[in-house]
């Protein structure tokens, strides 16, 4: 009862701060409150595994002084269905937190339902002149690619995990120093729940109208890191591009060093159409055990490949307005597998969204042909 107690205390709290933010210029809240139902099955003459997500979110953002603010981010989830009756091994892995401070509760955990609460986003910034400094949990985002994502050494995330847009944040102090309008020197450290630590130096630069960055440190404290990346256009078409390469400190473990290079097209269209292409090649691939994870938290950079070539496509046509329809599609030529995933997004109302997503997987692994569906269908609404 205390920690029905406690989170029916936070929502209200943050729901009276929504309302209160004419008067509190100082304080920014905003966030979401969806449900989304999805099923999983390998044929449509086989058995579904049905399960509802009801997932809020609230982002809080505070201004001190011109040179201090705060943020605080939480997601509450309620989860139901054939998964959560399995067993407390898929509650115990929502609630599992990636960080060197668990944040993440399961509030509620029955046979039926479980409600979790996690905090993705918990950090105070100091800047002054031309130097940043920001520390505990947030974002670092190093990539410059728009799928795949070598240089992001400190949030990898999955681009089929498509309901968590804001990705995962670490539990890190970074520096930032501003020594021109176009150049940007940062260093940053994090560590994760294993007590493992990330840490390096990036260094981008503008030049011959590209964003250029080169970058240097230790991965998961097991590989010594060191990459690059750009982004750019060629004439109407945006060019962007990275490379990353991972060597063990110890190969007597049996840890090969991986090397995840990547480049990429986008355009937009008339009437607001884009396209997307992107290809990947990795040397050592990594080996997908399982399509579950694709989603896992402990996802790392290095784990981004599972084949040595990678394809992969994207086209999205705004019918109206208020209705767009997406094609994404990857191909895996050298595992002989391919994703398909078509979605449709209407808008209904102001801030209030209706979406529908389909995700296929096949490949073949050790002469076997696995297959996967999964379908979501999601209604949102954002305050």
């Amino acid at each position: 009862m205390k920690r029905i107690f406690f989170f029916c205390s936070v929502l209200l709290a943050a729901e009276a701060l929504v309302f209160s933010q004419e008067k509190q210029k100082f304080l920014n809240v905003n966030g979401y409150l969806s449900s989304m139902q999805s099923v999983m099955f390998d044929s449509l003459s086989g058995p579904f595994i049905n399960e509802n997500l009801i997932h809020n979110r609230i982002n809080i953002k505070g201004y001190i002084n011109d040179h201090i603010t705060f943020a605080a981010e939480f997601r509450n989830r309620l989860f139901t269905g054939d998964r959560v009756r399995e067993g407390g091994t898929y509650s115990e892995s929502i609630a599992k937190d990636q960080g060197l401070v668990s944040l993440s509760w399961n509030i509620i955990n029955k046979q039926s339902f479980f409600l979790n609460t996690a905090v993705d986003r918990l950090w105070v910034d100091f800047n002054y002149g031309k130097f940043q400094l920001r520390a505990g949990r947030q974002r670092i985002n190093w990539g410059q690619t728009l799928v795949w994502n070598p240089n992001d050494i400190f949030n990898a995330y999955s681009f089929f995990d498509f309901d968590y847009v804001e990705r995962p944040g670490s539990d890190a102090v970074r520096l930032q120093y501003y020594p021109g309008s176009s150049s940007t020197i940062e260093i940053a450290v994090k560590a994760n729940y294993k007590n493992n630590v990330t840490a390096a130096a990036l260094y981008r630069f503008n030049k011959w109208g590209y964003d250029i960055q080169f970058l240097s440190g230790l991965s998961e404290s097991k590989d010594f890191v060191a990459g690059a990346g750009w982004s750019g256009a060629i004439g109407s078409v945006s060019f962007r591009g990275e490379a990353t390469w991972f060597k063990p400190f110890k190969t007597s473990s049996g840890r090969e060093a991986r090397g995840i290079f990547t480049t990429g097209f986008d355009k937009v269209f008339e009437k607001n159409s884009s396209a997307q292409l992107q290809f990947m090649y990795c040397i050592n691939p990594m080996d997908l055990t399982s399509f579950t994870s694709l989603y896992a938290g402990d996802l790392t950079t290095r784990d981004l490949a599972f084949s040595k070539y990678s394809v992969f496509g994207q086209y999205t046509y705004p019918f109206t307005p208020l209705f767009s329809a997406t094609v994404s599609a990857m191909w895996f030529p050298d595992i002989k597998g391919y994703f398909a995933g078509p979605s449709i997004d209407f808008s209904l109302a102001e801030n209030v969204d209706l979406s529908a997503f389909w995700q296929h997987f096949e490949i073949v692994q050790t002469g076997i042909r696995t297959r996967i569906n999964l379908g979501f269908l999601r209604f949102k609404y954002s305050f």
